[in-house]
């Protein structure tokens, strides 16, 4: 059994870590509340150029872009991937980074040739320990995600897709579920679907169609030429949200891991504290007894004594 001193030391530890855990805590929430803020302030505008892609694919079904080309006649290897893969920068987050990396293993079973463009240190050094294919000018970090860098990523994958280096590019992220959760998943952003993005509801698609059927639109100079205007700020605004939903992921779990530690560690002081009783009750029982056990002993001499005497 541990002595007092060794359990309240160990006791101070956990206070100490604590005290950390608290920070970290608070750290990740207030970073969560400033990244939700930037998107609220943002997603308006990209939320009305998905409804303008919409309404210009269903007016023109049948337009030749080259966003929209699926290349079918690449196949197998000749097929070319880009993997933009979002993690944290670090760990104590939960499963986070584990879940995303999963969802890529299994993207890099296919039988494609992709490529990796990881965000986020803890990616990075994953495919690095197991030789993946990866891009390795694309050193960005998770935090801060801001419509610049979302700007130049995208501009590079378009730029790669336009001419030919890519036939497809995919974005690995994770995206909150209510307040409590989240959920690892993957989105193609390109080639472009032909199909108007869902409506919430049967109902709501078949007004909404009905309405546009009799709404005529005009293109100046081209629908191709809107399309062209429209697509890349439309990619950057997915990569965006992409960005700031990880992010806002990472601080959520976190801060998940970081209660789940406090509980534990307030857990563990409530049993050492039940220890460190119990030894410093032992401790003074056993004090006691050889108080009386001395006193016995003095009393036991003193008789002797006083009968030797007699």
């Amino acid at each position: 059994m541990a002595n007092m001193r060794e359990i309240s030391g160990r006791m101070k530890s956990i206070r100490d870590t604590m005290k950390i855990t608290n920070a970290m805590y608070m750290i990740s929430s207030t970073k969560m509340r400033k990244a939700k803020r930037s998107q609220e302030g943002n997603s308006p505008y990209f939320t009305e150029l998905q409804k303008m892609y919409d309404r210009i694919i269903e007016c023109t079904p049948d337009l030749d872009n080259p966003y929209l080309d699926e290349r079918p006649l690449k196949k197998g290897k000749d097929r070319k991937r880009a993997i933009i893969v979002v993690t944290a920068d670090k760990g104590m987050a939960g499963a986070y980074n584990h879940n995303v990396l999963r969802i890529v293993d299994l993207l890099m079973r296919e039988e494609v040739t992709s490529k990796l463009y990881a965000i986020g240190e803890v990616g990075r050094q994953a495919f690095a320990g197991q030789k993946a294919p990866m891009e390795g000018q694309f050193k960005y970090t998770a935090q801060n995600p801001s419509i610049h860098r979302a700007r130049v990523i995208g501009e590079l994958i378009i730029d790669q897709f336009i001419k030919g280096e890519l036939d497809e590019a995919y974005i690995v992220y994770t995206e909150m579920k209510g307040s409590m959760t989240s959920e690892a998943k993957w989105k193609r952003l390109l080639p472009l679907t032909s199909k108007i993005a869902d409506s919430s509801s049967d109902e709501a698609n078949v007004n909404e169609s009905a309405a546009k059927d009799v709404e005529e639109l005009n293109f100046v100079p081209s629908a191709d030429a809107v399309l062209n205007n429209v697509v890349p700020d439309m990619i950057v605004g997915q990569i965006y949200s992409a960005l700031v939903e990880a992010y806002c992921s990472e601080q959520n779990d976190r801060m998940l891991a970081m209660d789940a530690a406090n509980k534990n560690a307030q857990a563990m002081i409530h049993e050492l504290s039940i220890e460190y009783n119990r030894v410093r009750q032992a401790m003074i029982t056993q004090e006691i007894t050889e108080v009386i056990a001395g006193a016995k002993a003095q009393k036991k001499k003193k008789k002797k004594k006083e009968a030797g005497r007699t």
